[in-house]
C-alpha cells in the first residue's frame, strides 16, 4: 500500500551512498542522470530500462500483457505495440495497477540484482520516475528530485512525446504529484532549462550528503 504524504519509508542504511533520483515524468531525469553518469562517473540503473526489458518480445511478462488484451497489442516482429499499451492504461487506471502489479516487483528484483553487481563502488544512482509509487526508495539511502513547474513540465511532454493534450494529462495524472514528492525528497534540484545552473546544482548536491 502506498504511504500517505509526507510518510516517510525506511531508506537503505548501508556503507554505500545510493541516490535515487525521481521526478514527474519529463521534468529532466535523464539530463541529470547523464551528469552524474558522465561528468561524474557514477553507474546509473535505470528502472525504465528495466521494465522495457521486461516487456522484450519472448519474456513472461510480454506473454502476460498479450494473453490479457489480444494479439492485437502485438506489433510487426513480435514486439509489443506499446503506444497501444500506453492508451490503454492511461485511460484506464484499473489495467494500470495491473501493469504496475505485474513490473513493479520484477523491476526491484532487477535492481537488487545489479545494485550487488555494484557493491563495491562508493555511490550508485537509482533512476526511476515512479521511486515512491513503487517503493523503491527503500533501496536508496537519499532520495534527489528533478523538480519542474506544471506548465513546463506538460510543455515539454507534449513536445518530446508527440502526444494529444488529453494523453499527456493522462500520463502526468498516473504519477504521484510534485507537490506530494517534494515532502518526501532529501534532495529538490529545480530544472528551470538552464544546463549550467541544473550542473551546479547536482554537483552540490553531490558534494553533500543527505544520510
Amino acid at each position: 500500500m502506498a504511504p500517505e504524504p509526507g510518510h516517510q519509508r525506511r531508506r537503505w542504511c548501508g556503507p554505500q551512498r545510493r541516490i535515487g533520483l525521481t521526478g514527474g515524468i519529463a521534468t529532466g531525469k535523464s539530463t541529470v542522470a547523464a551528469i552524474l553518469s558522465g561528468q561524474h562517473g557514477l553507474p546509473a540503473l535505470d528502472a525504465d530500462a528495466y521494465a522495457r526489458e521486461l516487456l522484450a518480445p519472448g519474456t513472461a511478462a510480454s506473454q502476460a500483457v498479450l494473453d490479457r488484451y489480444g494479439p492485437q497489442l502485438q506489433a510487426p516482429g513480435g514486439a509489443l505495440d506499446r503506444r497501444a499499451l500506453g492508451r490503454i492504461i492511461f485511460a484506464q487506471p484499473t489495467e494500470r495497477r495491473w501493469l504496475e502489479t505485474l513490473i513493479h516487483p520484477l523491476v526491484a528484483q532487477a535492481l537488487i540484482r545489479d545494485l550487488a553487481q555494484h557493491d563495491q563502488g562508493a555511490t550508485v544512482v537509482l533512476v526511476a520516475p515512479l521511486l515512491f509509487e513503487a517503493g523503491l526508495e527503500a533501496l536508496c539511502s537519499e532520495v534527489w528530485l528533478v523538480d519542474l513547474d506544471g506548465t513546463r513540465q506538460l510543455e515539454r511532454l507534449l513536445a518530446r512525446d508527440q502526444l494529444s493534450l488529453q494523453e499527456a494529462r493522462q500520463r502526468i495524472q498516473a504519477q504521484w504529484p510534485l507537490e506530494r514528492k517534494r515532502g518526501l525528497a532529501d534532495v529538490i534540484l529545480k530544472n528551470h532549462g538552464d544546463w549550467g545552473m541544473l550542473v551546479q546544482q547536482v554537483d552540490m548536491a553531490l558534494a553533500g550528503s543527505a544520510r
